[in-house]
């Protein structure tokens, strides 16, 4: 491959890779490696549809004073995701502003910020916020049309009772992205088939295609195990009176809740519950959750002697059990995602070896485009539209 195709086929996997993070971030509902501002709350930091480098608090959850961090408010803008720059450490949280702000959050409604409502970082360099200039703007243009154009196919076909809108724009993206991935490498297989007919090595590996599958089941297996998972949120009242209700507690003692952990999947789970704030007792910690079962765990939460309202916080992390359990708790206590690594390698690496082992090592020829100019996805589409 020339060092110019070689470049182009760089670029064109990070156009891919910057769109499939942007979905991912939407389907999750927190940025996955890129975030940007809708607002001028940031500015000059970050102007109104800046893009910035996100480094999600799974990978690097230590937050200090000065980073710009993404986190679930509870009152800014009636609630959601807010970027905005720490600027304070509380024993009750972290106090938040935004660059362009006279005063603070917390001077407003927003109770101090917890580490469970922190999902991402933006990336420094120096101390300063890494940008990518208008990024937003043109994700939410690109956004709007989608999403314009895709309810008036969910309304004409009928889909929306299936995926809604949102749901068909994410599957066609999936689909699209699947296909030009496809297209790029049949399509340098035939760039090869005109220079060098004769050559043995012309079309897409076999290899490569099961690659491409092995990463589609490993994704999906990854989804299976974070998607669930995540923090709940427990809102506390510490009152003078005795209560039926689990989070009215009187002042200074405890209350105890039923929390139920569902597996919708065949395969079993091993879940952790973890207390993410003060307040918070687990038992027990680690549950295993048979496929298409639940299993209850109980959370203990105390209110302090102060009356008042809190909150309260419960981290879930579930794994996949594939593996024996004291390999899951020896990696958990690692990090939680040093399982998830795990189980995507157990499932991973099997399935591409066999998959190898089955079609073996050869290539599927393209024909070559220069008959009549017509992309793989083309070709595809006439042979059997």
């Amino acid at each position: 491959m020339s060092p110019r195709r070689t470049l182009s086929v760089a670029g064109e996997a990070l156009a891919v890779l910057v769109v499939v993070a942007l979905v991912a971030g939407q389907v999750l509902g927190y940025p996955v490696l890129l975030g940007f501002v809708e607002t001028g709350s940031m500015e000059p930091t970050l102007d109104p549809g800046d893009g910035f480098v996100a480094i999600p608090t799974a990978i690097d959850g230590h937050v200090e004073e000065g980073d710009v961090i993404v986190f679930r408010a509870e009152r800014i803008q009636g609630g959601g995701l807010t970027t905005h720059r720490v600027v304070d450490q509380t024993e009750r949280g972290y106090v938040t502003r935004g660059d362009a702000n006279p005063f603070t959050d917390q001077d407003g409604d927003e109770p101090p910020v917890k580490d469970a409502q922190i999902v991402a970082k933006a990336w420094q360099v120096g101390g300063s916020v890494v940008v990518i200039p208008h990024m937003g703007t043109a994700v939410m243009g690109l956004q709007s049309a989608v999403t314009d154009t895709q309810r008036l196919l969910a309304s004409v076909t009928g889909s929306r009772s299936l995926l809604g809108t949102q749901g068909l724009t994410y599957l066609l993206l999936g689909l699209s992205a699947l296909l030009y991935v496809f297209d790029l490498f049949a399509s340098d297989g035939s760039e090869r088939d005109r220079t060098r007919s004769r050559d043995r090595d012309r079309g897409l590996s076999t290899r490569t295609i099961v690659a491409g599958l092995a990463a589609l089941v490993v994704l999906t297996a990854t989804a299976s195990m974070v998607v669930p998972g995540g923090t709940q949120e427990f809102g506390v009242v510490s009152a003078e009176f005795d209560s039926e209700s689990p989070t009215i507690i009187r002042q200074g003692s405890a209350e105890t809740l039923t929390y139920r952990v569902p597996n919708a999947g065949l395969v079993p789970v091993v879940v952790y519950l973890t207390p993410a704030s003060e307040g918070v007792t687990t038992d027990p910690e680690r549950l295993h959750v048979p496929g298409r079962s639940n299993t209850n765990a109980t959370i203990t939460l105390s209110a302090p002697p102060e009356t008042g309202y809190y909150r309260r916080y419960v981290s879930e992390y579930r794994y996949l059990a594939i593996l024996p359990t004291s390999v899951i708790d020896a990696g958990y206590r690692l990090h939680p995602w040093v399982p998830v690594v795990l189980v995507d390698a157990v499932i991973g690496v099997p399935f591409y070896l066999l998959g190898t082992w089955l079609v073996g090592s050869g290539r599927l020829r393209a024909r070559s485009r220069s008959r009549d100019g017509v992309s793989t996805l083309g070709r595809l589409l006439n042979r059997y539209g």
